[in-house]
C-alpha cells in the first residue's frame, strides 16, 4: 500500500532530518498511526509535532519520538520484518521523569491495560507498566521518594 498523506508534509523530510537532536531516537512501526499518537500524547503526556495518517513526530521527555506506518515502510530495509504479530514483544519503553502514578490514572482512564500498577521498586525507581497500543510496553518512572504515592503530577 502507498502513502496515505495527500499533500506536502509540513516540512520536507531531509529538513525534518536535519533539524533532529542528538541523542537517541525512538522509531516505533505501527499498523495505524493515529491510536499510538494518541496514546502517547493522552496517557504520557507527549506533545505532537506533527501527524498525519503514515507518520507522526513527538516530543516526549526532551526527546523525539517517531511513529512510522507499516505501509510507510515499503521500500525500507526492515520491511517484511517489522510487521510480525508480536510486534512490542520484548520491548519496554521505559519513560524515565514521568510519573508512574499520573501516567497509570491517565491509561486507566483511557481504557488501557494496566500490567502494573505504580509501585516502589528494589532499583531505586517507582514505576508501573503499561499496555499501549500494538502490544508495545510503557514503564514511567521517577526516582523513589519524589512522588508521595497516590500524589499525580506530570
Amino acid at each position: 500500500m502507498a502513502k496515505k498523506r495527500t499533500g506536502e508534509p509540513w516540512m520536507p523530510a531531509a529538513a525534518f532530518g536535519r533539524s533532529l537532536p542528538r541523542g537517541v531516537g525512538l522509531n516505533l512501526l505501527v499498523a495505524e498511526v493515529a491510536p499510538m499518537a494518541a496514546f502517547w500524547r493522552d496517557v504520557l503526556g507527549a506533545g505532537i509535532v506533527y501527524a498525519d495518517a503514515d507518520f507522526c513526530a513527538l516530543e516526549c521527555l526532551g526527546s523525539v519520538v517517531l511513529l512510522h506506518a507499516d505501509h510507510s515502510y515499503l521500500d525500507h530495509p526492515m520491511h517484511g520484518i517489522a510487521a510480525v504479530e508480536a510486534r512490542g514483544a520484548g520491548l519496554e519503553v521505559r519513560l524515565y521523569g514521568l510519573d508512574p502514578d499520573a501516567a497509570e490514572a491517565r491509561a486507566r482512564a483511557a481504557g488501557a491495560d494496566i500490567l502494573a500498577g505504580a509501585a516502589d521498586k528494589p532499583h531505586g525507581l517507582r514505576e508501573c507498566h503499561i499496555l499501549g497500543p500494538h502490544g508495545y510496553v510503557f514503564v514511567p518512572s521517577l526516582p523513589s521518594g519524589e512522588n508521595e504515592p497516590g500524589e499525580t503530577r506530570s
